[in-house]
């Protein structure tokens, strides 16, 4: 059995901005086939738009509330929303509130500083 407390993951920072600590994923586990993270966004920031070619991506508020953009559509997210984004299709959040944005993020396969683009390749 294979059991992580988050908090004995040091905090990084992905590709897009965030402040994330792996709960599991290829580093602290052996895992093969998806990566689940906690993710945290100060208030008035937001994740830099992009895309992963090969990873589906799931986000999962905890607390706070910003606004998801997947794709070409906007909407408030709330704690307890959780929110799809398939291969390859853009998307960001931004922190709107005045406290911190926190959400789980699972990606399927594993997330990767190489499978995350930015940039004229988004559109």
């Amino acid at each position: 059995m294979i059991v992580i407390n988050i908090n004995d993951s040091k905090p990084f920072t992905t590709k897009d901005g965030s402040t994330v600590r792996s709960i599991l994923d290829h580093s602290n586990a052996p895992v093969r086939n998806q990566s689940l993270a906690e993710a945290t966004l100060p208030p008035g920031t937001s994740t830099a738009k992009h895309r992963h070619p090969k990873s589906e991506e799931i986000y999962y508020i905890l607390s706070g509330h910003g606004l998801m953009t997947v794709g070409g559509e906007t909407q408030e997210v709330v704690p307890h929303d959780a929110v799809l984004t398939a291969p390859g299709v853009p998307h960001e959040l931004a922190n709107t509130g005045g406290d911190p944005l926190v959400f789980l993020c699972c990606c399927a396969p594993p997330y990767s500083h190489q499978d995350t683009v930015f940039g004229k390749e988004d559109s």
